[in-house]
């Protein structure tokens, strides 16, 4: 499983096909959305660049915190928190891979104040097949990576997200129906928790 193309990806554009006739929701719209996703849980399927697939449960804790938790027998776990990302690797008996979240086109949508229509973190807004795909960077510093957001209307829903590396290789994340408002122990975004409790 290529957990690390899923998060870390550097920058690459995805080519979106002709968009549809529907109009697309705005960055406002979108970013008003965003805005409102305070904590978050859902099912998530991912699919790799090589074609295979995982599935998992995601919690997200807005500002700056989330955690992939991949489906047994797979223990392998992809948490941020304390402005890092932390990669366990079920086969390793290693310390986690540590990045910082910034540095991750994650960090888009879970920084604290998210706007979209800020100068230059959009490269693509498209309607698309009943959808809206927004492509979205670091305007400050765009190498870190990009992230292709898929949202359908009535209501507003964030429905995946495609990352695609400095090679070509692409992964997208396909999101469940997602519980918004839940509570969820601080140790879910612990590094260092989550390190002690596996011995690492």
């Amino acid at each position: 499983m290529n957990r690390r193309t899923a998060l870390l990806a550097p920058l690459a554009l995805l080519a979106l096909g002709s968009p549809a006739l529907a109009a697309k929701i705005s960055l406002a719209e979108l970013s008003s959305y965003l805005n409102s996703l305070t904590t978050v849980e859902a099912d998530f399927t991912q699919v790799n660049g090589d074609g295979t697939i995982a599935t998992g449960k995601l919690f997200i804790r807005r500002p700056g915190r989330v955690r992939f938790e991949y489906a047994p027998p797979d223990r392998s776990l992809v948490m941020a928190g304390g402005s890092q990302v932390a990669i366990f690797d079920a086969k390793s008996n290693q310390p986690p891979e540590q990045y910082p979240l910034k540095r991750t086109p994650l960090n888009l949508i879970l920084a604290a104040d998210i706007d979209l229509g800020k100068a230059r973190m959009v490269v693509g807004h498209k309607e698309v097949e009943n959808t809206t795909r927004v492509i979205a960077q670091d305007p400050e510093n765009p190498s870190y990576g990009t992230i292709e957001l898929v949202f359908t209307a009535a209501p507003v829903a964030l429905r995946q997200w495609i990352i695609t590396d400095d090679v070509g290789n692409q992964t997208t994340v396909i999101l469940g129906e997602m519980k918004k408002g839940g509570a969820f122990p601080a140790s879910y975004f612990d590094i260092s928790s989550e390190t002690r409790k596996r011995g690492l």
